[in-house]
């Protein structure tokens, strides 16, 4: 890269979200990947309650990242809605059309391990039409599912599931905690295994 794309790479990365999806309307084509770079944590955070409770981590971060260069290319300025906002539901909406058809038997589950089930999702949803504020639902349920996980988890475990529920890779997650990232890598094993022992019980209900 040259100095002077070097110098306007490096002014672009100042700007907002909106002014940069306002370049990327306008055909700066760098800018979706400035976005891309910006919201990769966050793609990470919204799909990995789902790859505890049964996913694949690389197919949801992709599916993930799809949902967030929808977001980019289809944001809508004239909205109240910021682009974080509207970004956050596209990742989400995204994770879970792609979750709800393993769970209803459309393709192979994501990872075999740990199957999905059905109840975790609400067999009412139409994806192409969802309201966002509907999202709530199942990520109520997951919410329920992962705290009644954390019942049965260390406190290693706990500081680890937090630290992977806000997107940090499994490195930073060491450096972190002063851990080697296997270690870390064997607690979040130990965490999805807890999970799994937790939908097969059926118990994701409050109390």
């Amino acid at each position: 890269m040259s100095n002077d794309k070097e110098a306007s790479y490096a002014h672009m990365e100042q700007l907002s979200d909106e002014e940069l999806c306002r370049l990327y309307a306008g055909g700066t084509r760098i800018a979706e990947e400035i976005l891309a770079a910006r919201y990769h944590r966050l793609v990470r955070a919204c799909a990995r309650p789902y790859f505890l409770v049964g996913g694949d981590s690389e197919d949801l971060s992709q599916e993930g990242m799809f949902g967030l260069i929808k977001a980019v290319r289809e944001y809508d300025q004239g909205k109240e809605a910021s682009f974080h906002t509207f970004a956050e539901i596209c990742i989400r909406n995204r994770l879970y059309s792609v979750l709800k058809a393993a769970s209803c038997g459309k393709h192979m589950p994501l990872n075999q391990s740990v199957p999905l089930e059905p109840l975790l999702f609400d067999a009412s949803f139409s994806f192409a039409q969802v309201d966002p504020e509907d999202l709530v639902i199942d990520r109520e349920k997951t919410a329920i599912l992962l705290e009644n996980t954390r019942k049965q988890m260390s406190p290693f475990e706990t500081t680890i599931l937090g630290y992977y529920l806000d997107g940090l890779t499994c490195h930073e997650i060491a450096n972190a905690v002063g851990k080697s990232p296997k270690s870390v890598d064997n607690a979040v094993q130990r965490i999805r295994r807890k999970a799994a022992l937790q939908i097969h019980s059926g118990d994701i209900s409050e109390g």
